[in-house]
């Protein structure tokens, strides 16, 4: 599929302020599931400096700072790109010990995933999802992964929170309901308590039936040998192919951040709004 993608980000603030050093990433990853076309990144006001890098997990980053007193932010991008991921299932599993939960990472693969592991405590509500899941699926890794994702999506309500960071899983659980960004908390930690590695992915999802303005989403990605990291969204109840476009990933929410930074000023107020525009230019 290929997709035009505009996303316009806007901060207006009650009196002027000084903007430290700001983080985009809203340049889609590059890697053999999806591939940018072309992207453009304009701002406003124009800032002192202008800074393209790779972070510690290798998302597409921009570092913008500024050396006057502002009294909004803008930005906006513009990009294609193509996302190439039709069979979310088109791999082979190359470490035997992977067909049955629980797993256990190889010496080099779990030193490069330690971040994105965590022991779980086996008394808590999220094992305990966690391990209703692996008895309904004998074990079976990829049943697991595909029931774990079916579950929350038919169990747990959706609701649009457009601030503030995921709620911890065990809040809900016992809520049942929670925004993309908290359910891909849930699935993530639900993996890690049963040893597999898995991080949290900020995107764009075309296609979603009823949705007049588009958001940013999140999902989860799972790490499987001989697979990679596969996709998972649970909000939706399905395995990610080419409808998701990933701008970064990262072992925590915090990493995969749209937007970082801070401001100074004396009582001052921030307000945040945006329009996401999404075109399918060929499948």
């Amino acid at each position: 599929m290929l997709y035009r993608i505009t996303h316009q980000i806007r901060y207006v603030y009650s009196a002027a302020v000084f903007l430290e050093p700001h983080v985009f990433r809203l340049r889609p990853r590059c890697d053999a599931a999806q591939q940018v076309k072309e992207f453009s990144m304009s701002i406003e006001p124009k800032p002192t400096g202008r800074h393209d890098f790779l972070d510690s997990e290798e998302n597409n980053a921009t570092c913008l700072w500024f050396d006057e007193l502002v009294n909004s932010l803008t930005v906006s991008t513009l990009f294609e790109v193509e996302t190439r991921g039709t069979n979310p299932f088109g791999y082979l599993v190359t470490d035997d010990a992977f067909f049955q939960l629980p797993v256990h990472y190889r010496d080099t693969d779990a030193a490069s995933l330690a971040l994105h592991l965590a022991t779980v405590d086996q008394k808590s509500s999220v094992y305990m999802l966690a391990k209703s899941v692996m008895d309904d699926t004998e074990g079976r890794t990829i049943d697991f992964l595909s029931l774990l994702c079916t579950l929350i999506y038919q169990n747990y309500k959706t609701e649009i929170r457009l601030e503030g960071p995921p709620h911890p899983p065990a809040i809900t659980i016992e809520q049942r309901r929670g925004s993309c960004r908290d359910f891909a908390l849930l699935y993530i930690a639900a993996c890690r308590s049963v040893g597999l590695a898995a991080r949290f992915v900020s995107g764009y999802q075309e296609g979603v039936e009823n949705m007049e303005h588009p958001h940013l989403h999140a999902w989860a990605e799972v790490y499987i040998p001989g697979g990679g990291w596969r996709g998972y969204d649970p909000t939706h109840g399905l395995a990610v192919s080419d409808r998701h476009i990933a701008l970064a990933a990262s072992h925590e929410p915090a990493g995969a951040a749209p937007v970082q930074g801070t401001l100074r000023g004396n009582d001052v107020t921030a307000k945040m709004d945006y329009t996401i525009s999404i075109t399918t230019i060929s499948t």
